[in-house]
């Protein structure tokens, strides 16, 4: 070879050597400061969230409460800006894959946090579902009381209690002038958690409760300055700050509530509500996209129905046997513990079958446990609420005992399996234990995953043998039938001009669930606007990729393997989850 050619030859490869040397900083430059970014925000975050920062192990956190005046809001919207803006000018495509995956998390989070502000949807602190003032009631229950500082640190946050009670007020009063309210037909009872802290003794008040028999670990001396401090601040700050809210919610919210139905309807409505579909779904999907794939999937499990209608050899339309299941005493439990007992005893049997379906489950237990008396008569009929790795206690599926007949047993099955396991404990408890993932990431929950989820779970269920019955079979689909009527609801109402009746009556048409449940749940889609839509996206999301893993892999799909594979990824965009089993349906080639 000529010296020249030699000569030019060894530019170019020393030039690529150069460029690859120059992209391997670049990628370890933006990975570095992309760690960096995210570990300043959370420091800010757990500065800004006390009460969840002390659920996660921050104990400087364990004495304060979230501020929420308009001042608040502001500095976290800026803080929130300029995270984003430093987010831009980092490449995802030059991190590594889980960095990749993290940093479109992360990115997500941001425009929530963003957005929220924006739309001014801090104005609107509650739902008919839930809201500021019951999570501050779950504190009692939920604060772990070991030592003295513990009691200490519950009281400093109850201390706090009445400025953030006004903070909050005067926010909902801000919504009042502006129209960023909640409509006034979901309200009526809605105000029951508050009359319920509105005690005249305060050894009644529930945030006087740990103190009734304060833990053996607290010295005799310090006992006596507990008591009186609690019995103080518990007369003097909490129950005064409950009956101001009381006050206001009575003489000022109900009256000045709006009368329209529609996220569209409020100010920058479209915008809001776009934004909570953003939220909650994770799709970039119309409401009338949306609206039809509910209509769909209603036809489907309606044709599903009537089959098993049929082989019952039941003598009467769809209507008649709707109302034969939600009338029969043979559907319903005769006492609370009745109910408790039996929930108990499918949770069991689904925790004995699980590992056919899962090579990885997670460490934590769970109980069961009836939803506390002072939410249970406006509470959905069951939820999951998790537990610290680290508490002295497993997460809980709570049963709702309230007005037992709408509560049928036939679909005990599917909420078994929906809240517990192999749904929200078994997907959440395992995300916890992802303790490679940053903390942003591990704890978060996305509603389009987690509840998605959860939904596919129930119809695990068939192949695990847990529906026992054709009720049971029906109870299942009832519920999917639920779920995918939220579809057309949730859009009907807030896209479409669909009135509150219009919803009842489609929602009670097409499904067995109780009258009770249906106001129920129709207010909360009212109330909560888009959250509704994440579960059925999110299971129709996890089926369409369940089959294209099985189409693809044939006899080596491993259905073991799929779903270590999906509940190992955390709670992740469905976006994100496509795009990740794409890549371990290729890896399983």
């Amino acid at each position: 070879m000529k010296t020249g050619n030699v000569a030019r030859l060894v530019a170019v490869v020393v030039g690529l050597f150069a460029v690859l040397l120059s992209n391997a900083a670049m990628a370890e430059n933006d990975a570095e400061r992309f760690r960096a970014l995210y570990e300043k925000e959370w420091a800010v975050r757990m500065q800004e969230f006390p009460v969840q920062a002390s659920s996660l192990g921050h104990a400087d956190q364990a004495g304060r409460l979230r501020r929420v005046a308009e001042a608040d809001q502001v500095r976290r919207h800026a803080f929130w800006i300029g995270i984003r803006a430093e987010l831009e000018t980092i490449s995802c495509e030059r991190l590594g894959r889980e960095d990749c995956i993290n940093y479109r998390i992360f990115r997500r989070q941001m425009d929530d946090f963003i957005a929220a502000y924006e739309t001014r949807a801090y104005r609107i602190p509650f739902n008919s579902d839930w809201g500021f003032y019951m999570a501050w009631a779950r504190l009692p229950r939920e604060t772990q009381f070991n030592n003295a500082d513990d009691y200490r640190n519950y009281l400093s946050r109850l201390r706090e209690l009445p400025a953030v009670m006004d903070e909050y007020i005067a926010l909902m009063r801000a919504g009042l002038e502006t129209g960023m309210t909640q409509p006034r037909v979901v309200l009526d009872g809605r105000d029951a958690p508050i009359r319920a802290q509105v005690v005249d003794a305060v050894e009644d008040s529930p945030f006087f409760a740990p103190f009734v028999d304060l833990s053996e670990s607290v010295a005799g001396g310090a006992r006596g300055e507990l008591l009186d401090t609690a019995r103080r601040v518990v007369g003097a700050d909490v129950i005064p700050a409950f009956r101001r809210l009381q006050t206001f919610f009575e003489d000022e919210y109900l009256p000045g509530a709006r009368s329209t139905l529609a996220a569209t309807e409020l100010p920058g409505g479209a915008r809001f509500y776009a934004a909570q579909i953003r939220r909650y779904a994770t799709v970039d999907m119309t409401p009338r996209e949306i609206h039809q794939l509910g209509r769909e999937e209603v036809a489907r499990i309606r044709a599903e129905m009537e089959v098993i209608i049929e082989d019952l050899g039941f003598e009467g339309d769809f209507r008649a046997f709707i109302e034969f299941l939600r009338t029969d005493p043979q559907f319903y439990a005769k006492s609370p513990r009745e109910l408790l007992a039996y929930a108990s005893w499918v949770a069991k049997k689904v925790d004995g079958r699980l590992p056919a379906l899962f090579g990885r489950l997670p460490r934590q237990p769970y109980g069961v446990a009836p939803v506390p008396e002072d939410i249970a008569p406006f509470f959905t009929t069951g939820r999951y609420v998790g537990a610290p790795l680290d508490a002295d206690r497993g997460g809980y599926y709570w049963v709702n005992t309230h007005a037992l007949e709408s509560r049928p047993l036939y679909a005990i099955p599917a909420l078994t399996l929906h809240e517990a396991a192999p749904g929200h404990h078994t997907q959440s408890a395992l995300a916890k234990e992802q303790t490679g993932q940053p903390p942003f990431r591990r704890y978060d929950y996305i509603s389009a995953y987690g509840e998605g989820w959860a939904l596919y779970a129930e119809k695990l269920g068939v192949e695990m043998g847990i529906y026992e019955t054709p009720y049971e079979h029906f109870g299942r689909l009832t519920y999917e039938m639920w779920r995918a009527c939220r579809l057309v609801i949730d859009t009907g109402i807030h896209a479409f001009g669909w009135s509150r009746e219009q919803a009842i009556d489609f929602l009670a048409s097409n499904t067995a669930l109780s009258m009770h449940e249906v106001t129920t749940e129709i207010d909360r889609y009212i109330s909560w606007p888009a959250q509704a839509l994440s579960y059925k996206l999110g299971e129709h999301t996890i089926w369409q990729l369940r089959r294209r893993a099985e189409q693809v892999l044939g006899e080596a799909f491993d259905l073991s393997d799929f779903h270590d594979y999906l509940l190992a990824l955390g709670s992740v965009p469905l976006d994100v989850l496509e795009d990740e089993i794409a890549a371990w349906i290729e890896s399983q080639r």
